[in-house]
């Protein structure tokens, strides 16, 4: 958390916001969250001066396109973005502050203090870490069936762990996984590989509606996540799987349980979702 639809709902409401505005200067009081360039000084210097274009998004990154710069930016756990005007207290947690030459300013908050920084020259952050390596874009015209099966169809560990794997499709997250495999009729630990034609298609199209459902919703507010302008998110008020352990399913009565796939708490319904057989050839 945020996930693919909090980090696009972040993304629109900052283009809203931030574009046109000029850096002035940039404060960092936690200097781990810029990891390029390695010297807070540098970062700071590199960009004032520079006006933001527009803010988009690759997976759960930010990216936030200046003339000749752009900012990889991962809230992690908890990172949030706001806008301010200078004179307005500025908030525990709040480690990086770029001062507009309007007055204004966008302040990152950040109590877990996970959240990363990666300064680019344009161009460069889509062949270097921490973008390079992502798989695909699940909102995008590009993901097709086709390439949703070419990229999961032929992996052998659970369908769960392999749609959490950002190397395959980007942005999912534990809370969507859950919908789009409920959405589906999946059991969670089925093995990819042993997925049908069919059952593929119909998980393309889960994978997509649930993530547009969420984006139209505002994303999910399940802890503390809220938009660039202190928004929840309400697709929380949705969710029919997830959080749901021990309650009944809401298609078919049977309670809710909740298992450990990849590392991650997971929910289902044993009903709708019944675990096929394994799959003889990994045995």
């Amino acid at each position: 958390m945020p996930e693919l639809p909090e980090v696009e709902t972040v993304r629109r409401t900052l283009n809203q916001l931030i574009v046109g505005k000029t850096i002035d200067h940039v404060t960092v009081s936690l200097p781990r969250i810029i990891q390029r360039p390695d010297d807070i000084d540098a970062f700071a210097l590199e960009l004032a001066g520079h006006t933001v274009l527009g803010v988009e998004r690759r997976g759960k990154f930010l990216r936030i396109l200046l003339d000749g710069l752009v900012l990889v930016s991962h809230l992690r756990m908890e990172g949030r973005y706001g806008v301010y005007n200078q004179h307005e207290e500025v908030e525990k947690h709040t480690h990086v502050i770029f001062h507009f030459n309007d007055g204004t300013e966008l302040r990152y908050k950040d109590v877990r203090q996970f959240g990363t920084m990666h300064l680019f020259n344009t161009g460069e952050e889509l062949v270097s870490k921490p973008l390079m390596k992502l798989g695909l874009e699940p909102l995008d015209e590009a993901f097709t069936v086709e390439a949703f099966r070419d990229a999961v169809g032929k992996r052998t560990t659970k369908i769960k762990a392999v749609l959490l794997n950002q190397a395959y499709v980007v942005g999912i997250g534990n809370i969507y996984v859950d919908e789009a495999l409920f959405r589906a009729g999946i059991h969670p630990e089925t093995i990819a590989r042993t997925l049908s034609e069919a059952q593929l298609k119909v998980l393309h199209e889960a994978i997509v509606a649930t993530l547009q459902d969420a984006v139209n919703a505002g994303g999910s507010s399940i802890k503390s996540y809220v938009n660039g302008q202190g928004e929840m998110g309400m697709f929380q008020h949705q969710l029919k799987i997830y959080g749901r352990k021990a309650e009944p399913c809401v298609t078919c009565g049977t309670l809710i349980e909740k298992s450990v796939v990849g590392g991650r708490g997971t929910h289902f319904c044993p009903n709708c979702q019944p675990l096929p057989l394994s799959d003889p050839s990994l045995a």
